[in-house]
C-alpha cells in the first residue's frame, strides 16, 4: 500500500535550536496516526513543516500522494488536499460562524453551499449559531468550527494539532467522537495530542517523539501497553 503522506529524514532548526532531528513517518490511506510527546518535543513543528507553514525544511523530504511538498507554499499544499486544524482553534473572532466556514473553502474548487449544508448536518450547533461571531462561541464550539472549516475544502487528509486543548472532559470525548466519525468516511488524520490515551484510542498506529526524534513507533494498541509510554505519557508509574 502506497502511503498518502510520507516524511523522510525531516530536520528543522529555529536558529541554533534543532527542533527536528531526522523524522521519518508515514500515513496510509484511511488511517488515524497519533503523534505523541511532551511539550517541546517537536510535534507542532512536524505538522507545520508538512503543511508548509515553516517554509522549506533544512533537510529531508515530504511527499503527499507522491508529490514532493518541499518548497511549496501553504496555499498550494492546501489545494492538493492537505488541510491543518491549528492548535488553539484560530477561528476568526469578528466573522460569523457562516463566514468562518466559507473562509475554509476559499480558493478551493468545491460547491460552497453544498459543503456548508453538510457541515451543518454534522454540527447542528454551528447551524444554530451561524450568525454569531466566532469569538463568542465556547471552546468546544470553536473547535467544531475549526474542524468544520477544514472539512469545507473536502480534504484528502487532515492534520490536527491539539484538538482537545483547554476543553472540559465531556467536550474532549465529543471531539474524539468527531475525529472517529470523520475517519470512518475514509479521511486519514495525523493527530498531535497531549491527551495521549485518547489519541492512541482513536489511532491505528502511533509515533512517540522526544526532543525532535522518533523514539518509538508501532500499533496504537501495543503502544498503550508499552512500559515507557505508560510511565511517560499515560500517567502510569
Amino acid at each position: 500500500m502506497e502511503p498518502i503522506l510520507q516524511v523522510k529524514d525531516l530536520c528543522y532548526s529555529y536558529g541554533e535550536i534543532q527542533a527536528l532531528r531526522g523524522i521519518n513517518l508515514h500515513i496510509n490511506p484511511k488511517e488515524v496516526i497519533a503523534l505523541i510527546g511532551a511539550n517541546g518535543a517537536g510535534k507542532t513543528t512536524t505538522l507545520q513543516c508538512i503543511s508548509g507553514l515553516l517554509g522549506t525544511p533544512q533537510n529531508g523530504e515530504i511527499f503527499f500522494n507522491c508529490v514532493l511538498l518541499n518548497g511549496k507554499r501553504p496555499h498550494d499544499i492546501s489545494r492538493l488536499g492537505l488541510t491543518q486544524v491549528l492548535e488553539g482553534r484560530k477561528v476568526f473572532p469578528h466573522l460569523t460562524v457562516k463566514e468562518n466556514l466559507k473562509m475554509g473553502a476559499y480558493g478551493a474548487n468545491v460547491d460552497v453551499n453544498e459543503n456548508l449544508n453538510e457541515i451543518y448536518r454534522r454540527f447542528p450547533r454551528l447551524k444554530e449559531r451561524e450568525k454569531q461571531y466566532g469569538g463568542t462561541l465556547s471552546g468546544g464550539e470553536q473547535q467544531m468550527l475549526a474542524i468544520g472549516r477544514a472539512l469545507m475544502r473536502k480534504p484528502k487528509i487532515i492534520l490536527m494539532d491539539e484538538p482537545s486543548l483547554g476543553l472540559a472532559p465531556l467536550i474532549v470525548r465529543e471531539v474524539f467522537a468527531i475525529i472517529k466519525d470523520i475517519n470512518s468516511e475514509g479521511i486519514p488524520i495525523l493527530l498531535v495530542e497531549q491527551n495521549s490515551k485518547s489519541a492512541l484510542h482513536a489511532a491505528k498506529r502511533g509515533y512517540v517523539l522526544e526532543t525532535g526524534t522518533i523514539v518509538l513507533e508501532g500499533d496504537a494498541e501495543e503502544l498503550m501497553h508499552n512500559e515507557m509510554v505508560i510511565k511517560s505519557y499515560l500517567g502510569g508509574s
